[in-house]
């Protein structure tokens, strides 16, 4: 696996995304809901692949639910930006990480559109179980 580090833009919360695959295959995908369109997020997921999410300093990692509320977005509580969007049921957690966190040299394929508004809840849980990261660590700094 090739492990891809990266962040939000001021450091404080930091991802690693792994991955088997070839970084060109990989199209992330712009959704257009009004959340993701305003803060410029493209998602990248492999459903064999892993991510890694920490906060360097308690409550720099922000949670926040829009749409059906059904998944929540991961963001930094310093620089506002998104660096990923989680689904959880039970003990299980699938993950999409924003592309555009992943460092320099991440040459993915072209980004291509996704409207997930129009699947219904049942719908985009099954797409995220096929699709997310199922190999999901978020880590939050001791208090």
């Amino acid at each position: 696996m090739r492990a891809i580090p990266g962040s939000c833009h001021c450091g404080a919360v930091q991802v690693e995304f792994a991955t088997a695959k070839d970084l060109a295959g990989f199209h992330p995908r712009v959704c257009d809901c009004t959340f993701c369109r305003r803060h410029g997020a493209t998602w990248l997921s492999d459903a064999e692949g892993r991510l890694r999410i920490g906060e360097q300093a308690t409550g720099m990692l922000r949670d926040y639910r829009q749409g059906s509320e059904t998944a929540r977005f991961l963001l930094c509580a310093r620089c506002g930006v998104c660096v990923a969007v989680i689904f959880e049921e039970g003990a299980r957690s699938f993950a999409a990480v924003n592309a555009n966190c992943l460092g320099s040299g991440s040459d993915f394929g072209e980004a291509q559109p996704a409207s997930p508004q129009m699947l219904s809840d049942e719908e985009k849980i099954a797409r995220w179980k096929a699709l997310w990261i199922a190999d999901v660590v978020v880590s939050r700094a001791e208090s």
